[in-house]
């Protein structure tokens, strides 16, 4: 991994001297490559073939691989986040099916069993519009990680849902591209050149002061109550993030603040699991966090 990203570091930055936009056209397909692919775990295997399998078109003539337990009424959306797969979200569904909910998850390009090795927010937003086009409203949407901006991204683009649930989500898009840039020691004149192909390629139709996308401009485009869920302690996504998404959202937002699960157990987290089966099928304001050993904000 060290390896990779030292290369990737050495490819960028040997770029970025070279004259004309080749540099950020390198930097922006370097951007969109995940750097390992999360592996079906063994516990994980027999819900996932409970599961109806399907395919779904991404964008660029892609798919996202789609699962879908229940007949498909009163469904729930399982986002997944970078490098991660529609499986990491499995202990979210028995809990929902026990509740009456069908649960529809899917593996966006370059993750899990679908094909293709990259994906971008743009594959994210079809994903979700498109499953919004087969399900209609969602009862909830459950996003982790960078699946919080391309579900939201999907909401911002038509589909409908009646709640949101975000997991250690990314606020910011320009979040991204930060750690990007300081994981890759990414010169500032490339940082611009890679800005530039960002707002081309992902954003054209959203307006200037819009670009690159943030969560922060949703309240008035996203009606829904929503429950964010971040760790003080995550070092991937720093839960700053998650203040300042509950913050734009105002009243219409509950925060909850864990300790100790990092970015990734808490998804598996049997308190964090019980507050958002008590968000998916009660009025907002009847949330629970007493089952976590969290701080509620």
């Amino acid at each position: 991994m060290e390896a990779a990203r030292a290369a990737a570091s050495t490819l960028l930055n040997t770029t970025s001297l070279l004259p004309g936009p080749l540099a950020g056209k390198v930097a922006f397909t370097l951007f969109h490559l995940p750097v390992a692919r999360s592996r079906l775990r063994s516990s994980q295997r027999a819900l996932l073939d409970q599961a109806q399998v399907g395919r779904i078109a991404a964008s660029g003539g892609r798919h996202a691989v789609t699962y879908r337990w229940g007949d498909g009424s009163r469904p729930v959306l399982l986002v997944h986040g970078w490098q991660s797969r529609a499986s990491r979200l499995a202990d979210f569904v028995p809990g929902l099916l026990d509740r009456g909910y069908s649960v529809i998850a899917f593996d966006a390009p370059g993750h899990g069993d679908a094909g293709g090795r990259s994906a971008s927010i743009l594959d994210y937003r079809d994903v979700v519009t498109g499953l919004h086009a087969q399900y209609g409203t969602f009862e909830c949407v459950v996003a982790h990680s960078l699946g919080a901006l391309g579900a939201f991204f999907g909401l911002r683009s038509g589909a409908t849902t009646r709640k949101v649930v975000t997991i250690s989500g990314v606020c910011d898009f320009d979040y991204l591209v930060e750690e990007f840039c300081a994981e890759l020691r990414v010169r500032s004149r490339l940082k611009g050149r890679l800005l530039e192909e960002i707002r081309t390629n992902l954003f054209p139709d959203l307006p200037p002061e819009q670009v690159p996308f943030s969560l922060t401009d949703m309240p008035p485009v996203v009606a829904s109550p929503l429950l964010v869920i971040h760790d003080e302690s995550d070092t991937r996504i720093d839960v700053s993030q998650g203040r300042r998404l509950a913050a734009a959202f105002g009243d219409r937002a509950r925060l909850v603040v864990t300790s100790g699960l990092g970015h990734r157990r808490i998804i598996n987290d049997a308190g964090v699991i019980g507050c958002v089966l008590d968000f998916v099928d009660q009025a907002p304001d009847a949330l629970d966090a007493s089952r976590l050993s969290a701080r509620s904000r």
